[in-house]
């Protein structure tokens, strides 16, 4: 066999073991091309934070669905920045030809499917302390609005309803109820109280570590039970059944409930169970929403994709949610358990002049370069 020959044949060799194989993320002086970031929804442009000027390449998408992300993303983006509002599942996922790093700039990741991303070396990262404090004031205020039945007033003078006597006042304002006194039950305590408006506060929550609720004044319960005068919800969409509600509330067995997140969004009156429920407020996923919140968000998610371009996947990333696939899943948890060594086709004069990205990607599963700013 010719010398080309055999060259094409170590070549082809070495192409099956690159197959499926996603390098580290590739910057510096040495990388063929600068990397590409997308962000798959919107327009506010997080590249133009200061501490991402040195991923100088990125392209938007302002997608509202997977068909609407654009090759260029598709094919070059290593990694992307999206929201809430498109689901990415294992055969979305594998449409990415290079992408190392999605940022869900949020908390929530249930749009993502983690475990796919996770076996094809995708690392998912929440911003988890996001819009923490918006997100309690926002639930704050359904609960007083519900108490209060402000909505319903504003409403009723809207539509000219007429209110000066006291019979008027009592009919219009029919349901309103005193808070302090009242006891008020949390599935997820958060970070906030509501004592201060004279709640006797219980939380349900496994995950919160024991003794807290002595620190705060609170009383944990140990199982809850969900019989209710009101129901807010601004945590997932798919925690309530909306149909059950809607019956519940017609019937009166729940006397109102605010929802800021929904199982199918956007969120329209016009259709789906709720339409012609009572004693309801939804509001279109905005709890989390503040200018100050939004702007934090944007900059935590440049930072982890920072650490993605500086450092090591995942186990450079401080939120990364979907780590443990990485250490379950071959190729990625094989290579990152080994001291780095040359693969045997990569030996021999032959082979000089193989980029050394290529080496270190295959014995490594990662590029350790110096990256210049």
């Amino acid at each position: 066999m010719a010398l080309a020959d055999k060259h094409k044949v170590k070549r082809q060799r070495l192409d099956r073991i690159c197959e499926g194989i996603r390098p580290q993320i590739m910057n510096g002086p040495n990388a063929p091309t600068p990397p590409c970031g997308g962000l798959l929804e919107g327009r506010d442009a997080p590249w133009r934070l200061p501490i991402l000027k040195i991923w100088p390449r990125w392209a938007f998408c302002d997608a509202q669905s997977t068909q609407e992300i654009h090759e260029k993303v598709l094919n070059e983006a290593v990694g992307a920045m999206m929201y809430h509002t498109i689901t990415l599942t294992r055969e979305d996922l594998e449409k990415f030809k290079a992408l190392r790093i999605i940022i869900r700039i949020g908390s929530g990741y249930d749009n993502i499917d983690i475990k796919a991303a996770g076996e094809l070396g995708i690392a998912v990262c929440n911003i988890p302390s996001a819009a923490v404090e918006e997100t309690a004031d926002s639930t704050l205020c359904h609960i007083l609005n519900l108490y209060r039945r402000n909505t319903w007033l504003y409403q009723a003078l809207r539509e000219g309803t007429r209110v000066q006597s006291v019979e008027q006042i009592r009919e219009v304002a029919s349901g309103a109820a005193r808070i302090r006194g009242e006891t008020l039950g949390l599935i997820g305590f958060g970070e906030g109280t509501d004592d201060a408006f004279g709640f006797n506060v219980i939380f349900y929550d496994p995950y919160l570590q024991d003794g807290l609720e002595r620190s705060l004044g609170v009383q944990r319960a140990t199982a809850y039970s969900l019989h209710c005068a009101f129901l807010v919800n601004s945590a997932r969409g798919g925690l309530v059944d909306e149909k059950a509600l809607a019956q519940a509330l017609k019937e009166g067995r729940i006397r109102g409930a605010a929802l800021d997140v929904h199982e199918s969004e956007p969120f329209s009156f016009s259709q789906g169970p709720l339409k012609d429920a009572p004693n309801l407020i939804c509001t279109p996923h905005t709890a989390w929403y503040s200018e100050q919140a939004s702007l934090e968000m944007r900059e935590a998610a440049a930072t982890e994709i920072r650490r993605a371009i500086t450092g090591r996947i995942p186990d450079s990333l401080r939120n990364c949610v979907n780590k443990e696939f990485f250490v379950t899943s071959a190729p990625w948890g094989v290579m990152e358990q080994q001291p780095p060594q040359v693969h045997p086709e990569l030996n021999g004069a032959a082979y000089s002049r193989v980029n050394q990205t290529m080496v270190q990607t295959i014995a490594t599963g990662g590029m350790q370069d110096k990256l210049y700013t």
